[in-house]
């Protein structure tokens, strides 16, 4: 079953988000990504920063630390593939 979470602050909200898919992975999932838009940080990069997992949630924040993923606005989202295979 899919699941998404959603969060606005001043502050880097991805470890809420990731939390919040932690919370749904009861649910059964056999994807899961998240994507912020970093410039609501004054990031100088800006843009959409994101990243995809197709293994467990805690895989997921092993990247979001790797890739340096943070914002102030952004989704989270599990995902049950009904039509084709989970894909990166």
């Amino acid at each position: 079953m899919c699941g998404i979470v959603a969060a606005v602050s001043r502050r880097n909200i991805v470890p809420i988000l990731v939390q919040g898919l932690q919370r749904l992975e009861y649910r059964g999932y056999d994807s899961c990504g998240v994507a912020v838009h970093a410039a609501s940080l004054g990031q100088s990069q800006g843009g959409l920063r994101r990243a995809r997992s197709t293994a467990r949630v805690s895989e997921l924040m092993d990247q979001v630390q790797a890739d340096q993923v943070e914002g102030g606005t952004g989704i989270a989202h599990t995902r049950w593939a009904t039509h084709g295979a989970p894909a990166v």
